[in-house]
């Protein structure tokens, strides 16, 4: 094998690869990248027998092959040199890499020790706009757990039906749904998808413009993005067991409603920040129907206090209410319209925040409950 490729073009795949590559792998060679050098292009390719992830980059190639290398250590040194030329030969399973700084040797291993990705390509493809996407992921990604412990929370569960298409996570404290009426799909379907793997799927559709391709069957979950230089793909295992029945988490009716400014609550939100999570990480929310405002407040034991007053439009009675500070930031930063609106029954009782205008996104957050 023996190609020369940008500088810039490699250490952009390799930083977004060598995210995917487990720390201690089942054998060796799921350490490795593999490199496929074909006409005009090389391919890199990541798999860790549950999500695995191929690109492509262009490249001027004087000889075929395939080879593994350590992506880690590979990256390592790709991201440090300058923006310039590489050239890349191979012996046997020796590698140089030569650019205008000098030339770097290391060892790898043979390309057919590598497993293949899955396939799916009997399988016809589901074509969905890449911005509708995206928009799912950005909305509900952030709200799934990180606890392997309850392994079916750590997705994102996809669900279609004549309704459209709606996304949705819960890591049993916060819940997110984002629904699509306009993307309907021919048959109804159900899956959940590793957050990890979307998050994966997330950058990859940040780098290439793009529709999604997916295919998917009862284990696996394929996304081909077509880019300039062939199709790129990221295959995952899907999640298995039964996702909660969230739709019967969400209240039909609300006592309290409060319509606020989105960026004004957020930024208050986020200094308040600064004390709650010098103790407890819980902020207080008063509802004042008479004035017409929500103060928030948060205290830190030997350190001080903070309270500020925010102008809303209330509806319904009085109340005192907490949360987790994070949780509400991070429902904030998710909705994207100016104007959001809280709606709640009492300070034990699922508070909904949703936005006044654009997508349809629910996110569901239940309060702290507080003495004195």
């Amino acid at each position: 094998m023996k190609l020369v490729c940008q500088q810039s073009d490699l250490n952009s795949k390799l930083s977004l690869l060598s995210r995917v590559v487990p720390s201690n792998p089942t054998h060796p060679v799921l350490a490795n990248v593999l490199l496929t050098a074909q006409a005009e292009r090389l391919g890199l390719t990541v798999f860790d027998l549950s999500l695995g992830i191929q690109v492509w980059i262009a490249a001027d190639v004087e000889e075929t092959g395939a080879l593994t290398l350590p992506a880690r250590f590979l990256n390592d040194i790709v991201s440090r040199l300058p923006n310039c030329d590489i050239e890349v030969e191979t012996d046997d399973t020796a590698v140089t890499l030569t650019c205008d700084s000098g030339h770097y040797q290391m060892q790898g291993l043979v390309a057919e020790e590598f497993p293949g990705l899955p396939s799916l390509d009997e399988i016809p493809a589901l074509d969905l706009p890449t911005d509708v996407f995206l928009e799912g992921l950005q909305a509900t990604l952030f709200a799934a757990s990180t606890d392997e412990s309850k392994q079916i929370l750590t997705g994102l569960h996809l669900n279609t039906s004549e309704s459209g298409f709606e996304f949705a996570t819960t890591d049993g404290h916060r819940l997110a749904i984002a629904n699509f009426p306009d993307l309907v799909t021919p048959e109804p379907m159900t899956m959940t998808i590793p957050a990890k793997a979307l998050r994966e799927l997330e950058r990859m559709l940040g780098r290439v413009n793009a529709d999604v391709a997916l295919r998917f069957d009862t284990n696996q979950a394929i996304f081909e993005l077509i880019g300039e230089q062939g199709t790129e793909r990221l295959s995952c295992r899907l999640l298995e067991g039964q996702y909660p029945a969230y739709p019967q988490l969400v209240p039909k009716q609300f006592e309290r409603q409060v319509t606020v400014e989105r960026q004004l609550l957020l930024s208050s939100v986020e200094r308040i920040a600064v004390l709650a999570a010098r103790k407890n990480n819980i902020i207080r929310l008063k509802i004042d129907s008479a004035e017409q405002n929500v103060a928030l407040s948060a205290e830190a034991p030997e350190l001080g206090m903070g309270e500020e007053r925010l102008p809303a439009q209330i509806s319904g009675e009085d109340l005192d209410i907490a949360f987790n500070v994070k949780y509400l930031s991070d429902g904030l930063k998710a909705l994207d319209s100016q104007e959001v609106q809280l709606q709640m029954n009492s300070a034990t009782m699922p508070a909904v925040l949703s936005p006044l205008s654009g997508r349809q996104i629910t996110y569901l957050i239940m309060p702290i409950q507080i003495r004195g």
